[in-house]
Protein backbone atom coordinates (compact mmCIF):
# COMPACT_ATOMS: atom_id res chain seq x y z
CA UNK A 1 0.00 0.00 0.00
CA UNK A 2 1.40 3.59 -0.54
CA UNK A 3 0.13 4.95 3.05
CA UNK A 4 1.43 4.01 6.40
CA UNK A 5 1.67 5.35 10.01
CA UNK A 6 4.02 4.54 12.32
CA UNK A 7 3.55 5.84 16.10
CA UNK A 8 6.13 7.27 17.72
CA UNK A 9 6.74 10.15 20.65
CA UNK A 10 8.32 13.49 21.08
CA UNK A 11 10.48 14.83 24.15
CA UNK A 12 8.53 18.08 26.15
CA UNK A 13 10.08 18.15 29.25
CA UNK A 14 9.04 15.77 31.48
CA UNK A 15 6.20 14.59 29.08
CA UNK A 16 6.20 11.99 26.02
CA UNK A 17 3.42 13.01 23.75
CA UNK A 18 1.94 10.77 20.96
CA UNK A 19 3.40 11.66 17.77
CA UNK A 20 1.70 9.73 14.37
CA UNK A 21 4.24 9.24 11.35
CA UNK A 22 2.09 9.10 8.12
CA UNK A 23 3.99 8.14 5.20
CA UNK A 24 2.72 8.75 1.31
CA UNK A 25 3.89 7.38 -1.85
CA UNK A 26 2.26 9.32 -4.37
CA UNK A 27 3.15 9.21 -8.56
CA UNK A 28 5.76 12.27 -9.39
CA UNK A 29 9.29 13.31 -9.50
CA UNK A 30 11.21 11.38 -6.85
CA UNK A 31 11.51 13.76 -3.62
CA UNK A 32 10.75 13.76 -0.02
CA UNK A 33 8.41 16.41 1.91
CA UNK A 34 7.74 16.44 5.36
CA UNK A 35 5.36 18.50 7.28
CA UNK A 36 4.00 18.99 10.54
CA UNK A 37 6.16 21.43 12.15
CA UNK A 38 9.80 19.51 11.97
CA UNK A 39 12.64 21.47 13.72
CA UNK A 40 16.01 21.47 11.66
CA UNK A 41 17.31 18.54 13.22
CA UNK A 42 13.87 16.78 12.22
CA UNK A 43 14.40 17.92 9.05
CA UNK A 44 17.76 16.49 8.41
CA UNK A 45 16.53 13.40 9.14
CA UNK A 46 15.26 12.84 5.57
CA UNK A 47 19.12 12.22 4.13
CA UNK A 48 19.92 9.68 7.54
CA UNK A 49 17.27 7.78 6.42
CA UNK A 50 17.85 7.91 3.14
CA UNK A 51 21.19 6.53 3.66
CA UNK A 52 20.49 4.17 6.37
CA UNK A 53 17.89 2.59 4.32
CA UNK A 54 19.96 2.17 0.96
CA UNK A 55 23.28 0.95 3.29
CA UNK A 56 20.92 -1.59 5.00
CA UNK A 57 20.04 -3.47 1.98
CA UNK A 58 16.07 -1.89 0.86
CA UNK A 59 15.04 -0.18 -1.52
CA UNK A 60 14.42 3.53 -1.16
CA UNK A 61 11.35 4.25 -2.95
CA UNK A 62 11.56 6.46 -6.27
CA UNK A 63 8.64 8.38 -5.28
CA UNK A 64 7.06 11.39 -4.34
CA UNK A 65 7.54 10.83 -0.53
CA UNK A 66 5.70 12.95 1.89
CA UNK A 67 5.95 12.55 5.46
CA UNK A 68 3.76 14.30 8.18
CA UNK A 69 3.96 14.55 11.89
CA UNK A 70 0.63 14.71 13.59
CA UNK A 71 -0.17 16.43 15.66
CA UNK A 72 0.85 19.47 13.17
CA UNK A 73 0.44 22.10 16.12
CA UNK A 74 2.99 20.32 18.29
CA UNK A 75 6.81 21.63 17.67
CA UNK A 76 9.42 18.33 17.07
CA UNK A 77 12.92 18.40 17.49
CA UNK A 78 16.09 16.28 17.36
CA UNK A 79 16.71 12.69 15.45
CA UNK A 80 14.43 10.73 17.30
CA UNK A 81 11.92 9.98 14.73
CA UNK A 82 14.80 8.80 12.36
CA UNK A 83 13.83 5.02 13.31
CA UNK A 84 9.58 6.05 12.85
CA UNK A 85 10.08 7.31 9.66
CA UNK A 86 12.39 4.76 7.93
CA UNK A 87 9.88 2.02 9.09
CA UNK A 88 7.10 3.93 7.54
CA UNK A 89 8.79 4.03 4.17
CA UNK A 90 9.52 0.60 3.99
CA UNK A 91 5.64 -0.12 5.39
CA UNK A 92 4.49 2.20 2.53
CA UNK A 93 6.84 0.75 0.04
CA UNK A 94 5.37 -3.12 1.03
CA UNK A 95 8.82 -3.98 2.49
CA UNK A 96 7.27 -4.36 5.88
CA UNK A 97 4.20 -5.59 6.43
CA UNK A 98 1.83 -2.74 8.03
CA UNK A 99 0.19 -4.78 10.75
CA UNK A 100 3.43 -5.52 12.01
CA UNK A 101 3.66 -1.89 13.90
CA UNK A 102 0.43 -2.30 15.23
CA UNK A 103 0.84 -1.33 19.38
CA UNK A 104 4.20 -0.52 18.38
CA UNK A 105 5.59 2.62 19.32
CA UNK A 106 9.34 3.29 18.06
CA UNK A 107 12.22 6.01 19.34
CA UNK A 108 15.92 6.55 18.05
CA UNK A 109 18.38 7.76 15.83
CA UNK A 110 19.30 6.73 12.63
CA UNK A 111 23.21 6.58 11.36
CA UNK A 112 24.32 6.54 7.90
CA UNK A 113 25.03 2.60 8.12
CA UNK A 114 21.84 1.86 9.69
CA UNK A 115 22.92 1.81 13.09
CA UNK A 116 20.49 2.49 16.08
CA UNK A 117 22.14 5.42 18.05
CA UNK A 118 21.27 6.84 21.28
CA UNK A 119 18.24 9.75 22.09
CA UNK A 120 17.57 11.10 25.39
CA UNK A 121 14.35 11.26 27.29
CA UNK A 122 13.37 7.66 26.82
CA UNK A 123 12.61 7.25 30.26
CA UNK A 124 10.05 9.35 30.18
CA UNK A 125 8.92 7.60 26.77
CA UNK A 126 8.69 3.73 28.63
CA UNK A 127 6.46 5.91 31.14
CA UNK A 128 4.05 7.27 28.31
CA UNK A 129 4.05 3.39 26.56
CA UNK A 130 3.41 1.93 29.41
CA UNK A 131 0.05 3.39 30.26
CA UNK A 132 -0.86 3.73 26.53
CA UNK A 133 -0.58 -0.12 26.91
CA UNK A 134 2.01 0.33 23.56
CA UNK A 135 5.10 -2.19 23.18
CA UNK A 136 8.19 0.21 22.96
CA UNK A 137 11.28 -0.05 20.45
CA UNK A 138 14.31 2.03 20.95
CA UNK A 139 18.23 1.34 20.38
CA UNK A 140 20.04 -1.14 22.53
CA UNK A 141 22.01 1.82 23.87
CA UNK A 142 18.86 3.24 25.49
CA UNK A 143 17.32 -0.23 26.35
CA UNK A 144 18.51 -0.35 30.15
CA UNK A 145 17.42 2.79 30.91
CA UNK A 146 13.78 1.77 29.44
CA UNK A 147 13.63 -1.16 31.51
CA UNK A 148 13.59 0.91 34.50
CA UNK A 149 9.49 0.87 34.16
CA UNK A 150 8.58 -1.93 35.21
CA UNK A 151 4.93 -2.41 33.60
CA UNK A 152 6.77 -1.35 30.17
CA UNK A 153 7.42 -4.07 27.33
CA UNK A 154 10.74 -2.96 25.33
CA UNK A 155 12.48 -4.17 22.44
CA UNK A 156 15.68 -3.38 21.72
CA UNK A 157 17.94 -3.50 18.08
CA UNK A 158 21.78 -1.95 17.42
CA UNK A 159 20.95 -1.99 13.72
CA UNK A 160 17.71 -1.10 11.14
CA UNK A 161 18.28 -4.63 9.51
CA UNK A 162 17.56 -6.35 12.84
CA UNK A 163 14.60 -4.36 13.62
CA UNK A 164 13.11 -5.11 10.12
CA UNK A 165 13.93 -8.99 10.48
CA UNK A 166 12.08 -8.70 14.04
CA UNK A 167 8.99 -7.49 12.52
CA UNK A 168 9.10 -9.80 9.95
CA UNK A 169 9.12 -12.65 12.68
CA UNK A 170 12.52 -13.38 13.15
CA UNK A 171 12.74 -12.92 16.82
CA UNK A 172 16.38 -14.28 17.43
CA UNK A 173 17.36 -11.17 15.38
CA UNK A 174 16.23 -8.66 18.12
CA UNK A 175 16.40 -9.07 21.97
CA UNK A 176 13.62 -9.03 24.26
CA UNK A 177 14.13 -7.40 27.24
CA UNK A 178 11.15 -8.34 29.69
CA UNK A 179 10.11 -6.17 32.69
CA UNK A 180 11.49 -6.49 36.64
CA UNK A 181 11.86 -4.83 39.34
CA UNK A 182 13.34 -1.50 39.90
CA UNK A 183 17.13 -2.07 41.32
CA UNK A 184 18.68 0.25 43.75
CA UNK A 185 22.08 1.13 43.97
CA UNK A 186 23.17 1.79 47.45
CA UNK A 187 26.54 2.21 46.68
CA UNK A 188 29.01 4.39 49.19
CA UNK A 189 28.74 7.84 50.18
CA UNK A 190 32.14 9.61 48.28
CA UNK A 191 32.07 12.26 52.09
CA UNK A 192 31.11 10.85 55.35
CA UNK A 193 30.99 13.09 58.28
CA UNK A 194 33.10 11.38 60.30
CA UNK A 195 36.13 12.81 57.83
CA UNK A 196 35.01 16.79 59.18
CA UNK A 197 36.88 17.86 62.44
CA UNK A 198 35.68 19.55 65.04
CA UNK A 199 33.17 22.06 63.41
CA UNK A 200 30.46 21.13 65.66
CA UNK A 201 27.92 24.31 65.28
CA UNK A 202 28.23 23.45 61.71
CA UNK A 203 27.80 19.85 62.08
CA UNK A 204 24.44 20.66 64.11
CA UNK A 205 23.25 23.09 61.31
CA UNK A 206 23.77 19.90 58.70
CA UNK A 207 22.03 18.13 60.85
CA UNK A 208 18.78 20.27 61.66
CA UNK A 209 18.84 21.24 57.57
CA UNK A 210 18.73 17.62 57.35
CA UNK A 211 16.02 16.26 59.39
CA UNK A 212 13.93 19.55 58.11
CA UNK A 213 14.36 19.80 54.97
CA UNK A 214 15.99 23.44 55.26
CA UNK A 215 18.48 25.95 53.25
CA UNK A 216 21.94 26.53 54.94
CA UNK A 217 24.11 29.42 54.53
CA UNK A 218 27.67 28.73 55.38
CA UNK A 219 30.23 31.87 55.92
CA UNK A 220 34.13 31.25 56.80
CA UNK A 221 37.36 31.55 55.77
CA UNK A 222 38.42 29.70 52.94
CA UNK A 223 39.80 26.29 53.58
CA UNK A 224 37.45 26.17 56.78
CA UNK A 225 36.04 23.05 55.42
CA UNK A 226 32.48 24.56 53.94
CA UNK A 227 32.20 22.70 50.61
CA UNK A 228 33.09 18.93 52.85
CA UNK A 229 30.19 20.06 54.75
CA UNK A 230 27.76 20.81 52.11
CA UNK A 231 29.80 17.34 50.01
CA UNK A 232 28.36 15.49 53.49
CA UNK A 233 24.75 16.44 53.56
CA UNK A 234 23.38 14.05 51.29
CA UNK A 235 25.05 10.98 53.23
CA UNK A 236 22.77 11.99 55.79
CA UNK A 237 19.49 12.26 53.60
CA UNK A 238 16.88 10.16 53.63
CA UNK A 239 17.05 7.69 50.65
CA UNK A 240 14.97 8.35 47.64
CA UNK A 241 11.58 6.85 47.24
CA UNK A 242 11.12 4.42 43.62
CA UNK A 243 8.49 7.22 42.38
CA UNK A 244 11.68 9.73 43.00
CA UNK A 245 13.93 8.06 41.97
CA UNK A 246 12.58 7.28 38.14
CA UNK A 247 11.48 11.67 38.46
CA UNK A 248 15.25 11.74 39.15
CA UNK A 249 16.52 10.10 36.44
CA UNK A 250 13.90 10.83 33.51
CA UNK A 251 15.43 14.49 34.59
CA UNK A 252 18.69 13.62 33.84
CA UNK A 253 17.88 11.62 30.86
CA UNK A 254 16.68 14.70 29.67
CA UNK A 255 19.97 16.22 29.10
CA UNK A 256 21.85 13.32 27.93
CA UNK A 257 23.40 12.69 31.52
CA UNK A 258 22.31 8.99 32.19
CA UNK A 259 21.83 8.45 36.24
CA UNK A 260 21.45 4.70 37.16
CA UNK A 261 18.91 4.35 39.20
CA UNK A 262 19.59 4.77 42.58
CA UNK A 263 18.37 5.62 46.50
CA UNK A 264 21.21 8.70 46.90
CA UNK A 265 19.79 11.88 46.27
CA UNK A 266 21.32 13.56 43.43
CA UNK A 267 24.20 16.46 44.63
CA UNK A 268 24.73 19.20 42.17
CA UNK A 269 27.24 22.23 42.73
CA UNK A 270 27.30 24.53 39.53
CA UNK A 271 30.27 26.31 39.03
CA UNK A 272 29.84 30.40 39.65
CA UNK A 273 30.06 31.45 36.08
CA UNK A 274 26.69 29.34 35.32
CA UNK A 275 23.95 31.33 33.44
CA UNK A 276 20.56 31.49 34.31
CA UNK A 277 19.63 29.09 31.83
CA UNK A 278 22.37 26.96 32.81
CA UNK A 279 20.72 27.22 36.38
CA UNK A 280 16.65 27.67 36.22
CA UNK A 281 17.02 25.97 32.69
CA UNK A 282 15.91 26.99 29.00
CA UNK A 283 17.77 27.03 26.12
CA UNK A 284 16.80 27.20 22.35
CA UNK A 285 14.16 25.33 20.90
CA UNK A 286 12.10 23.12 23.75
CA UNK A 287 13.42 24.51 27.25
CA UNK A 288 16.01 21.78 28.92
CA UNK A 289 16.14 21.38 32.80
CA UNK A 290 18.63 23.31 34.42
CA UNK A 291 20.53 22.28 37.74
CA UNK A 292 17.55 23.41 40.09
CA UNK A 293 15.62 20.62 38.38
CA UNK A 294 18.54 18.28 38.19
CA UNK A 295 19.19 18.70 41.99
CA UNK A 296 15.50 18.01 42.64
CA UNK A 297 14.76 15.72 45.82
CA UNK A 298 18.45 16.06 46.14
CA UNK A 299 21.05 18.88 47.04
CA UNK A 300 22.12 22.30 45.34
CA UNK A 301 25.19 23.65 46.49
CA UNK A 302 26.43 27.53 45.42
CA UNK A 303 30.30 27.93 46.40
CA UNK A 304 31.34 31.50 46.63
CA UNK A 305 27.86 32.43 46.34
CA UNK A 306 28.72 36.22 45.67
CA UNK A 307 30.54 35.40 42.90
CA UNK A 308 27.65 34.47 41.13
CA UNK A 309 25.73 36.95 38.64
CA UNK A 310 22.93 38.80 41.08
CA UNK A 311 20.12 38.15 38.36
CA UNK A 312 21.18 34.41 38.35
CA UNK A 313 20.59 34.33 42.48
CA UNK A 314 17.32 36.38 41.89
CA UNK A 315 16.30 33.60 39.56
CA UNK A 316 15.81 31.44 42.79
CA UNK A 317 14.07 32.98 44.84
CA UNK A 318 10.28 31.67 43.21
CA UNK A 319 11.62 28.19 42.92
CA UNK A 320 12.95 27.85 46.97
CA UNK A 321 9.12 29.27 47.53
CA UNK A 322 7.26 26.56 45.34
CA UNK A 323 9.49 23.74 44.89
CA UNK A 324 9.17 24.12 40.76
CA UNK A 325 10.18 26.45 37.89
CA UNK A 326 7.91 27.52 34.80
CA UNK A 327 9.99 27.81 31.80
CA UNK A 328 7.81 30.12 29.15
CA UNK A 329 8.83 30.46 25.69
CA UNK A 330 6.80 31.78 22.79
CA UNK A 331 5.70 27.88 21.52
CA UNK A 332 6.45 26.24 25.07
CA UNK A 333 5.31 26.48 28.43
CA UNK A 334 6.94 23.97 30.65
CA UNK A 335 7.12 23.02 34.08
CA UNK A 336 10.05 21.50 35.75
CA UNK A 337 9.84 20.03 39.37
CA UNK A 338 12.68 21.99 41.62
CA UNK A 339 12.30 20.63 45.14
CA UNK A 340 15.72 20.97 46.09
CA UNK A 341 17.78 21.93 49.62
CA UNK A 342 20.14 24.77 48.84
CA UNK A 343 23.26 25.05 50.42
CA UNK A 344 25.65 27.86 50.01
CA UNK A 345 28.78 29.00 51.14
CA UNK A 346 30.94 32.15 51.06
CA UNK A 347 33.42 34.25 52.35
CA UNK A 348 33.00 37.08 55.10
CA UNK A 349 34.89 39.33 52.66
CA UNK A 350 36.77 39.92 49.67
CA UNK A 351 40.19 38.18 51.06
CA UNK A 352 38.17 36.01 53.26
CA UNK A 353 40.01 36.63 56.60
CA UNK A 354 37.37 39.00 58.68
CA UNK A 355 37.01 37.30 61.96
CA UNK A 356 39.26 34.35 61.70
CA UNK A 357 42.21 33.69 64.12
CA UNK A 358 44.57 35.43 63.86
CA UNK A 359 42.57 38.48 61.89
CA UNK A 360 44.52 39.48 59.07
CA UNK A 361 42.18 40.78 56.94
CA UNK A 362 43.11 43.91 55.08
CA UNK A 363 39.51 44.65 53.70
CA UNK A 364 37.91 47.95 54.00
CA UNK A 365 34.50 48.25 55.04
CA UNK A 366 33.06 49.55 52.09
CA UNK A 367 35.12 46.56 50.54
CA UNK A 368 33.48 44.53 52.78
CA UNK A 369 29.66 45.87 52.09
CA UNK A 370 29.96 45.72 48.56
CA UNK A 371 30.74 41.97 49.18
CA UNK A 372 28.10 41.01 51.22
CA UNK A 373 25.74 43.58 49.30
CA UNK A 374 26.15 40.96 45.86
CA UNK A 375 23.67 38.62 47.97
CA UNK A 376 20.29 40.29 48.27
CA UNK A 377 17.97 41.01 51.36
CA UNK A 378 15.47 39.07 49.81
CA UNK A 379 17.41 36.10 48.96
CA UNK A 380 19.18 36.20 52.39
CA UNK A 381 15.84 36.17 53.75
CA UNK A 382 14.63 32.90 52.60
CA UNK A 383 17.70 30.92 53.39
CA UNK A 384 16.50 28.77 56.71
CA UNK A 385 19.81 28.71 58.25
CA UNK A 386 23.05 30.85 58.38
CA UNK A 387 25.92 29.98 60.50
CA UNK A 388 29.75 30.89 61.01
CA UNK A 389 32.12 28.61 59.59
CA UNK A 390 35.61 29.19 61.51
CA UNK A 391 38.54 27.29 60.73
CA UNK A 392 39.59 24.35 62.52
CA UNK A 393 43.07 24.69 64.76
CA UNK A 394 46.08 22.53 63.34
CA UNK A 395 46.20 20.53 66.44
CA UNK A 396 42.94 19.24 65.51
CA UNK A 397 43.67 18.09 61.97
CA UNK A 398 46.57 16.24 63.06
CA UNK A 399 44.71 14.29 65.14
CA UNK A 400 44.61 10.64 63.76
CA UNK A 401 41.16 9.59 65.51
CA UNK A 402 37.79 11.21 64.64
CA UNK A 403 36.04 13.47 66.85
CA UNK A 404 32.41 13.70 65.27
CA UNK A 405 30.15 11.05 64.79
CA UNK A 406 29.59 9.38 61.04
CA UNK A 407 27.06 9.94 58.32
CA UNK A 408 25.19 6.60 59.35
CA UNK A 409 24.70 7.68 62.68
CA UNK A 410 23.25 11.33 62.32
CA UNK A 411 21.49 9.66 59.47
CA UNK A 412 19.46 7.23 62.26
CA UNK A 413 18.74 10.42 64.10
CA UNK A 414 17.45 12.63 60.48
CA UNK A 415 14.82 9.55 59.47
CA UNK A 416 13.43 9.21 62.91
CA UNK A 417 13.04 13.27 62.84
CA UNK A 418 11.50 12.68 59.33
CA UNK A 419 9.24 9.70 60.50
CA UNK A 420 7.75 12.15 63.32
CA UNK A 421 6.68 14.38 61.07
CA UNK A 422 5.47 11.91 58.77
CA UNK A 423 3.38 11.33 61.63
CA UNK A 424 2.16 14.72 62.49
CA UNK A 425 1.88 16.13 59.05
CA UNK A 426 2.23 13.78 56.69
CA UNK A 427 4.73 14.08 52.99
CA UNK A 428 4.89 17.67 54.29
CA UNK A 429 8.51 18.73 55.42
CA UNK A 430 9.08 21.10 58.13
CA UNK A 431 10.60 23.42 55.85
CA UNK A 432 7.56 23.13 53.47
CA UNK A 433 4.85 23.84 56.70
CA UNK A 434 2.29 26.73 56.07
CA UNK A 435 1.91 29.36 58.42
CA UNK A 436 -1.10 28.54 59.68
CA UNK A 437 0.40 25.26 60.89
CA UNK A 438 3.31 26.50 63.35
CA UNK A 439 1.47 27.98 66.43
CA UNK A 440 -0.17 24.28 66.75
CA UNK A 441 2.48 22.81 68.91
CA UNK A 442 4.69 26.50 70.18
CA UNK A 443 4.40 26.78 74.05
CA UNK A 444 3.22 30.16 75.70
CA UNK A 445 6.86 31.01 76.61
CA UNK A 446 8.32 30.21 73.57
CA UNK A 447 5.39 32.33 71.50
CA UNK A 448 6.30 35.35 74.27
CA UNK A 449 10.10 34.82 73.82
CA UNK A 450 10.05 34.94 70.07
CA UNK A 451 8.30 38.06 69.72
CA UNK A 452 10.25 39.83 72.37
CA UNK A 453 13.84 38.71 70.50
CA UNK A 454 12.10 38.86 66.60
CA UNK A 455 10.74 42.57 67.26
CA UNK A 456 14.42 43.48 68.06
CA UNK A 457 15.93 41.63 65.68
CA UNK A 458 13.57 43.48 62.95
CA UNK A 459 12.12 40.13 61.62
CA UNK A 460 10.78 40.37 58.54
CA UNK A 461 6.99 37.79 58.26
CA UNK A 462 8.40 35.36 56.23
CA UNK A 463 12.12 35.02 58.35
CA UNK A 464 9.38 34.78 61.45
CA UNK A 465 8.22 32.22 60.28
CA UNK A 466 11.14 30.11 59.15
CA UNK A 467 12.27 30.21 63.01
CA UNK A 468 9.82 29.06 63.62
CA UNK A 469 9.84 26.11 61.13
CA UNK A 470 13.50 25.45 62.14
CA UNK A 471 12.19 25.81 65.89
CA UNK A 472 10.00 22.95 64.79
CA UNK A 473 12.98 20.23 63.45
CA UNK A 474 14.77 20.90 66.56
CA UNK A 475 11.79 19.89 68.61
CA UNK A 476 11.27 16.92 66.28
CA UNK A 477 15.13 15.77 66.23
CA UNK A 478 14.55 16.09 70.41
CA UNK A 479 11.48 14.00 69.63
CA UNK A 480 9.51 16.74 71.44
CA UNK A 481 5.72 16.91 70.93
CA UNK A 482 6.26 20.87 72.10
CA UNK A 483 8.40 24.06 70.49
CA UNK A 484 10.06 24.91 74.11
CA UNK A 485 11.84 28.20 74.23
CA UNK A 486 15.48 26.87 74.26
CA UNK A 487 14.58 25.45 71.05
CA UNK A 488 13.07 28.67 69.64
CA UNK A 489 16.59 30.26 70.98
CA UNK A 490 18.66 28.20 68.99
CA UNK A 491 16.69 28.53 65.58
CA UNK A 492 16.92 32.46 66.16
CA UNK A 493 21.12 31.62 66.31
CA UNK A 494 20.84 30.78 63.28
CA UNK A 495 19.52 33.79 61.64
CA UNK A 496 23.29 35.11 61.63
CA UNK A 497 23.70 37.71 58.40
CA UNK A 498 27.09 37.81 57.08
CA UNK A 499 28.42 41.98 57.03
Amino acid sequence: MALASVDSRASVGLQSPAVRIEVHLSAGLPGLAMVGLPETGVRESKDRVRSAIINSGFTFPQQRITINLAPAELPKEGARFDLAIALGILAASQQLPESALDELCCVGELGLSGDLRAVKGVLSDSLAAAQAGQRLLVPQVNASEARLVSEARVFSASTLSAVVAFLRGQYDAIEHHAAHEIAVSNAAFSHDLSQVKGQFGARRALEIAAAGGHSLLLCGPPGAGKTLLASCLPSILPPLSAERQLQVTALHSLINQPRALSSQPPFRAPHHSATRPALIGGGSGIPRPGEISLAHAGVLFLDELPEFDRHVLESLREPLESGEVWIARAKHQLRYPAQFQLIAAMNPCPCGQKGAKPDTCRCTPEQTARYSGRISGPLLDRLDLSIRVDAVPLTLLQANSADGECSAAVRQRVLAARARQTIRQGEVLNANLPATDLQTHLSANAQAFLQTVGERMALSARAYHRVLRVARTIADLADASEVAETMVAEALTYRQRPN
